[in-house]
């Protein structure tokens, strides 16, 4: 194909955008169909003009669509409402599973790939269990852990993500930074890319991150970037015949104390 003949054709191809660039029918078509993710992906990736109108508008859509208070409480923190990382990659971080390999405090049989998942459920009350005593004024919201099989003879390996409002002014990085505490040489965020510092590393890790996941004492890693994106893994311990009974005890109205563990109630 001649020079003239591909300059002919690129320009066709920026006239026959021109429609689909007008960000009002965007808005439009992306709410009738209820801010489809992969629909949206699909979109950003057909060339440099729509992934632009994609990451200044509608991620941000997205994920007011999907956690209308979560995505409040950290714009609301946030200067000029420009999330650490970008809306994009807080979109990612609510729908994607980064998998698990093994790292210098945590070891796995096998690495476990990312994968997107079909919804997920974060909460800030799971995230204090995350914070150390002297962080507990921060803000952090978690996921349920997502639970990956890794055999007969071994745990579920439990794998979650968070994010924090306002990580530049939280007590977690000026802990960080007044421990000195270096970054990770060999992890990086999987929702930005940025860098890491591992919080078992800082031992900065309380026990109540554990008794949260349902995991055993020194089994819980995760990692925080500078843009305060969270992730970690766990092992999660079995549910017994017991723990399951449990369930319907609650149900008929028992009212000694339990606690919420991976949607299952555990006695204590």
């Amino acid at each position: 194909m001649s020079p003239a003949q591909m300059r002919r054709l690129n320009e066709e191809s920026e006239f026959d955008d021109s429609g689909i660039l007008n960000e009002r029918i965007l808005l439009l078509v992306f709410e009738w169909i209820k801010w489809d993710l992969q629909v949206l992906c699909l979109f950003s990736s057909v060339n440099h003009k729509l992934r632009a109108i994609a990451k200044r508008i509608l991620w941000r859509k997205l994920c007011v669509y999907r956690a209308p208070r979560m995505v409040t409480a950290l714009a609301n923190a946030a200067p000029n409402g420009r999330i650490g990382g970008g809306w994009d990659s807080l979109a990612k971080l609510m729908f994607f599973c980064c998998g698990c390999e093994s790292t210098r405090h945590f070891k796995v049989s096998r690495p476990n790939p990312g994968h997107f998942t079909q919804s997920s459920r974060f909460s800030k009350t799971s995230g204090r269990s995350f914070l150390a005593k002297k962080c507990r004024g921060d803000l952090l919201f978690i996921s349920d852990p997502c639970e990956h099989p890794m055999g007969v003879e071994e745990d579920h390996l439990g794998i979650y993500r968070g994010v924090f409002r306002g990580f530049t002014r939280s007590n977690m990085r000026a802990c960080m930074i007044r421990r000195q505490v270096a970054f990770d040489e060999r992890v990086r965020c999987p929702y930005c890319g940025t860098r890491v510092w591992s919080m078992t590393a800082a031992r900065l890790v309380p026990k109540s991150a554990a008794k949260r996941l349902g995991s055993g004492d020194r089994q819980v890693e995760y990692f925080v970037c500078v843009n305060g994106h969270l992730h970690g893994a766990c092992w999660l311990v079995p549910l017994s015949s017991d723990e399951e009974i449990c369930d319907n005890d609650d149900e008929d109205g028992d009212n000694r104390k339990h606690e919420l563990v991976r949607g299952r109630y555990y006695r204590r």
